[in-house]
């Protein structure tokens, strides 16, 4: 398995970007709507979004994850979005290794701190994220739906 960072959709991986997409986002979340080729080329037309994949020697994108570098007036963040590793790799070390790399490559670019959140729900993703480092914070998270 390696770990690529993709922030433009190269044509040679436009095929395998797509598929990922279609596999592992039911298994992120039951609400989530298939992206079309537009909608996934949209998301690469961001600077901000970084996506880091773990690839296995078949050439098949076995996990993903959403890192968003931005400034404010404070200071480079970085903020992580939408872990899933496939179902047929969980608990074999891939989604440390994408945390793992979505950290370094948010220090390499002058991220100030690196956040995320997780439902309490998701035991094994909240105790990854303690393994590697990331500390509860005492919070409250808000959101508005349109």
């Amino acid at each position: 398995m390696r770990i690529e960072i993709l922030n433009t959709l190269p044509d040679s991986s436009h095929d395998q970007v797509h598929e990922a997409f279609d596999r592992l986002l039911p298994q992120l979340s039951s609400s989530a709507q298939p992206l079309s080729v537009e909608q996934i080329e949209e998301l690469f037309d961001q600077e901000c979004l970084h996506l880091v994949c773990a690839v296995d020697d078949e050439e098949k994108i076995m996990g993903m994850l959403s890192l968003v570098v931005f400034d404010i007036p404070t200071g480079r963040r970085a903020w992580i979005e939408d872990v899933v590793t496939d179902q047929a790799v969980r608990g074999q070390g891939v989604g440390q290794s994408l945390v793992e790399a979505a950290v370094d490559h948010a220090k390499a670019l002058g991220a100030r701190t690196v956040d995320l959140t997780s439902r309490p729900t998701r035991e094994a993703a909240n105790r990854l994220y303690r393994r590697v480092g990331f500390l509860q914070r005492e919070t409250n998270v808000y959101r508005k739906s349109f």
